[in-house]
């Protein structure tokens, strides 16, 4: 399959970028400036927030996985605001994503959000909610509008949703329907897995999907 990656360069978005090659797919990496991510991957420049940027992106594709986020300091952009990426990058990217797959016909979405949203809301632990509402307030704000753009947009969605994240070596997640966790931690690069999996694989489609580590 010809996959997308939007957000390429990110932790998550190089670990996907890492599996869907090794799974065998033609990968196009986005980015703004962009990077090349590995022998074989097909690099692209844009910006997500810019509809034109990700609708030629887009044509061409069979499928699209979205890694978009702040990499800034957290506290930084809680006192200060982001300095080099729009606040709203989860929620206006993948709009764009989403128009721009209706108009060249590309149906599988893939979309990473985070554990604490929509669905597993009311599953956080006492801390993680503390954490949401002091210092991530704004891009947890933006992540819930993001999921509820995709569960509207009509087309084969699935929306990952991890846990804390690390740089671990593992590379297994354990993956639930049903918001069920075994750990407070995730690797990028199992992370990264389900992200090539759910490309493909039908089980996913429509559902909300919870990864912790095995």
């Amino acid at each position: 399959m010809k996959v997308l990656v939007i957000g390429a360069t990110g932790g998550s978005g190089r670990a996907a970028v890492e599996a869907l090659v090794s799974a065998g797919h033609e990968v196009t990496a986005f980015s703004r400036r962009g990077e090349t991510l590995g022998e074989g991957v097909i690099a692209k420049s844009g910006d997500a927030t810019r509809e034109e940027d990700v609708r030629s992106a887009v044509a061409g594709q069979d499928a699209v996985v979205v890694t978009l986020g702040i990499r800034e300091s957290a506290v930084r952009v809680r006192l200060l605001g982001s300095a080099g990426t729009p606040m709203d990058v989860r929620s206006r990217g993948t709009r764009h994503v989403i128009a721009a797959m209706r108009a060249h016909g590309v149906k599988r979405l893939v979309v990473q959000t985070s554990f604490g949203v929509g669905e597993t809301r009311g599953r956080l632990a006492a801390i993680d909610r503390a954490i949401f509402a002091l210092l991530l307030r704004p891009q947890i704000a933006d992540t819930e509008v993001q999921e509820r753009e995709v569960r509207a947009s009509g087309l084969e969605w699935v929306l990952a949703q991890p846990v804390h994240l690390t740089d671990g070596s593992e590379t297994g997640a354990f993956a639930s329907l049903e918001g069920e966790t075994r750990g407070r931690s995730v690797s990028r690069r199992a992370v990264g897995r389900f992200l090539a999996e759910a490309v493909e694989s039908p089980r996913y489609v429509g559902r909300s999907v919870a990864l912790s580590s095995e």
